[in-house]
């Protein structure tokens, strides 16, 4: 029998069964790498090095989507905070600062922790609380099974998603994000991720090393849209045009004149509603389309950097590159690579 001369564990400390696990691992002279969503029964106070989802850039990320919607009245739907599951209060506050930097408020709704046996109870409340809402309506659920709870309770008040309530799940479980009806769009977190930057950095504590941090956050990888948010909740007729031109014709390379062209609106009136009902300018709806479109390409297909340029209808590589950049924080190739990295793990 050969000798195993080095022994590891990777434990993810998110779980409610995992207390005495976390517990007696704590005290282990073993590399230890807790994993989970950022709650648990992970002690801070603990020598175990722990990577985590970043619930603060999931919350944002599923905020400006719907305020990219044009909607201004927004709603969390969550569960009720236990030692667990802090990571729902987490995106909850996150959403609702978010859309407050718009000047919109958020309702926020939790319900009551309840057994299958009790789901039309629980169904019963959701219900009341979508009853007491406003409409047009944004609303993010702080995961995709929340977000189908959301979806049955609009069904029984016969609200039409999108066009009542636009709705954003989290985690992209594709199987279920593509059997709702209509199809849930959802922030797809950052597993594979985390799971190649632990065991990076539980190689690297094997071999001696001590890491510099012992939090780590790991952002998600992206947003997918699907029909449950595709809707344009803006009662500007002559704005609403204008984006619905751009994001059909964005990647055909048009400009400013062409838009205007299209609604017949002088450049100074257009802006000026652009930026009241969407917060930003003609400009900037037609980048961040491309972008989007960039960032489509280069996740689902093996084009060149050169082909993807020109599909999202960018003239020169390095303009493409450098807006990409600002954008997102990655050049083109590196966002296409990001699930792969060979670079160390932060902290690691």
């Amino acid at each position: 029998m050969p000798k195993i001369r080095r022994v590891a564990v990777v434990c993810n400390l998110s779980r409610p069964y995992d207390r005495k696990v976390a517990a007696a691992l704590s005290g282990v002279a073993l590399p230890v790498v807790g994993i989970g969503g950022g709650s648990g029964w992970y002690d801070p106070a603990s020598n175990i090095p722990y990577l985590m989802t970043d619930n603060a850039v999931i919350g944002a990320m599923a905020a400006e989507h719907l305020l990219e919607c044009g909607l201004r009245q927004f709603a969390f739907c969550g569960f009720p905070r236990t030692r667990v599951n802090g990571w729902s209060a987490e995106r909850a506050e996150v959403f609702a600062a978010y859309v407050a930097q718009r000047d919109c408020a958020c309702s926020i709704y939790t319900g009551t922790q309840a057994s299958a046996r009790r789901w039309s109870d629980v169904q019963q409340g959701l219900v009341e609380w979508l009853q007491t809402l406003d409409y047009p309506l944004g609303l993010m659920a702080c995961n995709d099974a929340r977000a189908r709870h959301v979806l049955e309770a609009c069904r029984t008040l016969r609200l039409r998603v999108p066009d009542d309530v636009a709705l954003i799940g989290v985690d992209n479980d594709e199987i279920m994000c593509e059997l709702a009806h209509p199809p849930l769009s959802s922030v797809e977190q950052g597993t594979f991720q985390m799971g190649y930057e632990a065991a990076a950095l539980l190689d690297r504590l094997m071999a001696g090393r001590r890491p510099r941090h012992k939090r780590h956050l790991i952002p998600p990888e992206r947003l997918v849209a699907r029909q449950s948010t595709d809707v344009l909740a803006v009662d500007d007729p002559d704005v609403a045009a204008a984006v619905g031109f751009i994001r059909e014709h964005a990647c055909e390379g048009i400009a400013l004149a062409d838009v205007l062209k299209e609604v017949s609106v002088s450049c100074s009136s257009l802006e000026k509603r652009f930026r009241k009902h969407l917060g930003r300018t003609i400009h900037s709806e037609i980048q961040r389309v491309q972008i989007e479109r960039v960032k489509q390409l280069l996740d689902t297909t093996s084009l060149s950097i050169q082909q993807v340029m020109r599909r999202a209808g960018f003239n020169y590589v390095q303009y493409m590159t450098a807006l990409f950049r600002k954008t997102t924080g990655y050049t083109p190739a590196a966002y296409r690579a990001r699930k792969v990295r060979s670079a160390p793990p932060p902290g690691g």
